[in-house]
């Protein structure tokens, strides 16, 4: 199975990313842009929350402003739970199933962030990490 380096590895290099300044509007279009479900809130480079449509859905229907008027400091999530580029895939899966969220950043020893995992990234990397090893079990058997 990949490693957290490797998966990053076969990611886009750009993140997408929004400033809790940026209104919720901007910040949707930037999803739009990415095809993603979440941004990476990032205020001086560092991690200061995370944007998600969950977000978006369950806290913009009790904002009494519209999107272009919010900022996403009023609709991030500020606690952010994140890995370390060593964390396994099982690990990422558990804390991310644990916690009910889809998007987990992984972030260096100094805090820099490195990239962002959805749950979407590793349940395709364990199907595929499952298919090998189904193949080289037939192969044993058969052989």
């Amino acid at each position: 199975m990949k490693t957290l380096k490797q998966l990053l590895a076969d990611k886009p290099k750009t993140l997408a990313v929004a400033a809790p300044d940026d209104s919720v509007f901007q910040a949707l279009c930037v999803m739009a842009e990415y095809n993603v479900g979440a941004l990476l809130v990032l205020q001086d480079g560092k991690l200061v929350g995370i944007f998600s449509e969950r977000d978006y859905a369950r806290k913009q229907i009790r904002n009494q402003r519209s999107s272009k008027e919010t900022p996403v400091r009023d609709l991030m999530s500020a606690r952010v739970a994140y890995v370390g580029i060593d964390a396994t895939l099982e690990e990422c899966m558990s804390l991310m199933t644990e916690k009910r969220f889809r998007h987990l950043p992984v972030l260096d020893d100094q805090g820099q962030v490195l990239g962002i995992l959805s749950i979407g990234d590793l349940v395709k990397e364990t199907i595929s990490a499952q298919q090998f090893l189904i193949g080289e079990l037939e192969r044993y058997i058969t052989s």
